[in-house]
Order: structure tokens, then sequence, then C-alpha cells
């Protein structure tokens, strides 16, 4: 178990000298440690490619993971070999998991309304900035008051994975609303100044070194940030985080079921809906790539069920909803 522990330990230091995310590391390190049982906890070094292979046939055959779930642990075993042991791993033969084809599940106009109507407060604002933006839940909790521009009516969305920057829409109907979230956001700042041994809120390492003040900054302030400053797992200093991903996803469950909507609808339901709607209005899926990210237009093409034509006058489509109030 020692030795285990010692791996895993060098495991978690490549990844944060590589400055991965604290996600990334939990995941990784948890697939490691399934090979590890797997193999009877025998050190990887003695553990060949058939080994590998028949640990990932296993995940396909008896677990019947998914196919992004199979290729996660791939990863993660990848990451091992190449980048902590120097272990360079030929072309690795073993049993996919099934990827069948999945229709993105879309809501109406009507339907959104009706689910947003079941919200309030900022889990109103978060998924209408997941619909009226097309956001993915994590780009909605980490966005940070510099990434919202009121005037350009645009807001920044940073790619931590591949590291490329895209801008979206920030819907006008949501400017008052957003604007309040960020004052309540500074204002959470001021108060957490006057805690002892506040480090400010929670930053990349790279980022934080190279702006050792960014960290109690405004504008490096999360939106919706939790509740209140935790200890960071990694530096061990206490930092506000942003809000916890189930408040939103619990929130919008329960919404849902008010709504009276059978769909297996949740949080990224809004991001496909924001894109099929776009293809209802005529944009091109150009466009729609861009909005939302897609690195290959193939992605952005599980929305073309909805016929398309050309128009250059973007709206986010929460500005076509139906008015009501919250």
């Amino acid at each position: 178990m020692a030795k285990t522990s010692k791996l895993l330990d060098q495991v978690r230091h490549v990844i944060r000298t590589k400055h991965y995310s604290y996600a990334t590391e939990k995941t990784y390190v948890d697939w490691i440690y399934r090979f590890f049982l797997f193999h009877d906890k025998q050190h990887p070094e003695k553990i060949n490619k058939k080994g590998i292979s028949d640990f990932l046939t296993f995940l396909a055959d008896e677990r019947k993971v998914a196919a992004s779930t199979q290729n996660q642990a791939l990863n993660a075993i990848v990451f091992l070999y190449k980048e902590v042991l120097k272990i360079q791993l030929d072309d690795i033969s073993f049993k996919h998991s099934g990827n069948g084809k999945r229709v993105p599940v879309v809501l109406s106009r009507n339907e959104v309304k009706n689910v947003l109507s079941q919200l309030d407060g900022e889990a109103w604002l978060m998924a209408s900035l997941l619909y009226g933006s097309g956001l993915r839940l994590t780009e909605c909790l980490r966005l940070r008051i510099k990434d919202v521009d009121c005037e350009l009516n645009e807001i920044i969305v940073h790619d931590r994975k591949g590291n490329n920057d895209r801008r979206t829409l920030l819907p006008s109907g949501l400017k008052d609303n957003l604007t309040l979230q960020i004052n309540k956001a500074k204002l959470q700042l001021e108060e957490n100044k006057r805690i002892v041994g506040f480090y400010g809120t929670s930053m990349p390492v790279a980022l934080e070194r190279k702006y050792p003040g960014a960290p109690k900054q405004t504008g490096w302030q999360y939106i919706f940030p939790s509740k209140k400053p935790g200890i960071d797992p990694l530096s061990r200093k206490l930092k506000q985080h942003y809000r916890n991903e189930s408040f939103l996803q619990k929130s919008v469950k329960k919404a849902v079921g008010k709504a009276g909507i059978t769909k297996n609808a949740g949080c990224h339901t809004f991001r496909h809906s924001f894109a099929s709607h776009l293809f209802e209005d005529g944009y091109d899926i150009h466009v729609v790539q861009k909005l939302l990210g897609h690195k290959d237009v193939r992605t952005t093409m599980i929305y073309t069920h909805v016929l398309h034509r050309n128009k250059y006058n973007i709206r986010s489509p929460f500005d076509t909803l139906p008015v009501f109030h919250t």
C-alpha cells in the first residue's frame, strides 16, 4: 500500500507541475488506483501492454462503461506511463465500448420558459445563461467579473483544456440581473478581505504566480462565488471558490419536475436547446460552432436536424422568449 501511495503522490506532483485542473487530478488518480487494484497492486512497470488491454476490455465487457468513460481511463493510464514513468506505449489493442449515436435532448422555447419560471435568484440567472449564452455548467460557474462585457453584449469563455478562449452572446435581457449579481460578488470580496488568512479567489497556479495580486482584484472574482471561502485542496490556503455544480443541477432537476416535463432534461439540455433554436432561427452552422466552442464542425452537426438558412444579425434565443417575471 505504501508503494501505491508513493506512486499516486508522484502522479499528483506531475499533474500539478503541468497545471492540470484539480478535477483532472482527482479523475486520473482514481482511474490509476483502479488500474492498480485490477492487477493486485502490481507496480505498473511490471504490467505489460496485455495487462493494460485486459483492464480496458474489462471496463467494456464487465463494467459496460460508456465509450467516453473508457477513453477517460485510457488517458489516465497513458499519462501514468508517458509523463510519470517515462515509458512510451505503442498502440494498445482492446475492445472498445459501444458508442452509439444519441440525439440530444432539446426543450422547446415554451418548455425553456416553463422551467426557468420555476427557478429564482442565482439558480434562475445561471440557468438563463446556460440557455441564453450556450454555456456549459462549469463554464458558467467559472465566469469571472472581467469575462463579462455589457457594452459589447458578449461573454468571454476560457477553455481550461484547449487553452482556446471564445466569445459568446450576452443576452440583453440578463444584463440587469447579471449586474446585480456582480455587485453581490464585489460585496462578498470586501467581506472576505476582513478574514484573517484570506488569500483571495482561487486561480490556476501559473496565473497566480504571474499576477500575485490578482486573487484579490475585483475583475478576477467569480460571479457566482460559493457562500464562504474554504481551504484550497492544492495550496492549503483559505480561498474563495465558485458555487458547487450540485447547486444548479439539483435546482434544475426540481424545476423540470415542477414544470411537468417528462424529458430527461438537465443543465446541459439548455446548451442543446440554445444551439437547436439558433438553427431554427436560420443561423449558419459555422456561427453556431464558434458560439459553442466546438473544435470540429461535425460536433455541431448533431443539431442540424433543424432546417437552417444563413442570417448574420445574431440575437440570443433568450431574448426571443415570451416575457415573464423573475
